[in-house]
């Protein structure tokens, strides 16, 4: 499977998460953030009350997050992660070593909604991702970056 066929993947355990952010915003944030608009009236003049101007912010910014997520959930082809594989696909967590600093980092491939680099969670659609899929343990591969081609090498795929 190449990277266009994983376009909008997730893997089981993103979608769960994507559906739990969906929950807690619709639930809990909804109600806070309709508490502060209720309270905010109470201040009066509404075409002078930065609080409630600033809840009616709020609210926008939620609704539209509770509509991008339930569009991503709508979209998502789940993609169940690669288990024992010798090569980097979709769901391995790879290990690899930069040839010219020796700095080593792990990642796990992910779909773009999965993404958390602060994780080591990388999105498919990155130049790195795309030159891991298919690399096998002890191979090398060769990223173009900014500042230059960088050369990785695979320590271990899991």
């Amino acid at each position: 499977m190449d990277t266009d066929d994983l376009a909008g993947a997730i893997t089981p355990t993103g979608l769960a998460e994507m559906r739990g952010e969906l929950e807690r915003l619709e639930g809990p944030e909804r109600r806070r953030i309709a508490d502060e608009i209720r309270t905010a009236r109470g201040f009066g003049d509404l075409s002078e009350n930065a609080e409630y101007h600033e809840a009616k912010r709020s609210q926008g910014y939620l609704e539209g997050r509770i509509a991008a997520l339930k569009t991503r959930i709508d979209d998502a082809k789940v993609v169940e992660p690669a288990a024992g594989s010798a090569t980097v696909r979709f769901g391995s967590t790879v290990e690899v070593e930069d040839a010219a600093t020796g700095r080593r980092a792990t990642y796990r491939l992910v779909g773009d909604g999965e993404a958390d680099l602060a994780k080591g969670m990388l999105s498919l659609g990155t130049p790195v991702a795309r030159a891991l899929l298919g690399a096998a343990s002890g191979s090398e591969v060769t990223v173009a970056a900014p500042r230059g081609a960088r050369t990785l090498r695979v320590v271990h795929v899991g």
